[in-house]
């Protein structure tokens, strides 16, 4: 048994609430770490990224909905994230109902982007991608299923 296999061996848990959960806040808390000082919070991270991977120009309304349903936040709280990130210079409101990324904005994307590239590497890069994607299916499997009773009242 190679030190790897050891560690795994002795550190392993059962899939569940915990495991996820631990797994959650040890992610975000890197994340965390590589925002300090950025002034971008999480939640504003989230709304950013996914102004950028809309190609940096996307309806207003339409971040509102994707950034709710993605990260479970209140439309309300959305609408205040991208509030501040234009306040911060990062997102620039058109007038229009559409939003950008300015080039700030994308310079701090990027530069956290960079951050946690060599970080996730780490963290997975070397795993089989035959267990990356049995993890992918399953975590898959799960948020559906939590997104389901989310809106089932």
């Amino acid at each position: 048994m190679n030190d790897l296999e050891v560690i795994v061996a002795t550190t392993a848990q059962a899939f569940g609430t915990a495991l996820i959960g631990q797994t959650e806040k040890a992610l975000n808390a890197i994340l965390d770490r590589q925002l300090a000082g950025t002034g971008i919070t999480e939640p504003q991270w989230v709304a950013l990224t996914l102004t950028m991977v809309s190609g940096g120009d996307v309806d207003r309304a339409e971040l509102i909905h994707r950034v709710s349903g993605v990260a479970q936040f209140s439309p309300a709280a959305v609408a205040e994230r991208i509030t501040e990130l234009t306040t911060a210079g990062f997102l620039h409101d058109h007038g229009n109902g559409c939003v950008r990324v300015t080039d700030e904005g994308q310079a701090r994307w990027t530069q956290v982007r960079t951050a946690i590239g060599p970080i996730t590497q780490r963290l997975w890069g070397d795993l089989p991608a035959e267990d990356l994607a049995t993890a992918g299916r399953v975590l898959g499997i799960v948020l559906n299923r939590a997104n389901a009773e989310l809106a089932d009242p």
